[in-house]
């Protein structure tokens, strides 16, 4: 089964949830199932800065799976983690890999290889 994660709850979703429970599971091979992308929202999006333990080892494991990691434009703008405007705007001071994008951009990205589940976390 492929699936692609969205980090939409308000708080440290990613952190934890993403930090303490997928990915180790993704490190070690044992998640069970094909993960395509990853998109981020609000404070999620941060765990995508450069130098964060989390989204360290998450950029690692993305290119070694060609995992698609994607923050919401305008989220990672407020935030300063990204440069431009909205529907045009490049990551900044992020771990290697990141895009940034709108659902247009997501859809598009996961298009050639769509998942077979969605989920919201």
């Amino acid at each position: 089964m492929k699936v692609a994660y969205i980090f939409a709850t308000s708080g440290h979703t990613a952190s934890y949830k993403l930090g303490k429970m997928i990915l180790p599971q993704l490190e070690d091979g044992s998640h069970g199932v094909d993960v395509l992308g990853m998109f981020f929202f609000d404070d999620n999006t941060y765990v995508l800065r450069q130098g964060d333990p989390v989204g360290e080892r998450l950029a690692a494991v993305a290119k070694e799976k060609g995992m698609l990691l994607m923050m919401c434009d305008q989220c990672a703008l407020e935030r300063g983690l990204a440069t431009g405007e909205p529907g045009d705007c490049k990551p900044s001071g992020t771990v290697d890999g990141v895009q940034v994008g709108c659902f247009p951009d997501l859809y598009a990205a996961l298009a050639p290889n769509p998942p077979d589940q969605v989920i919201t976390l």
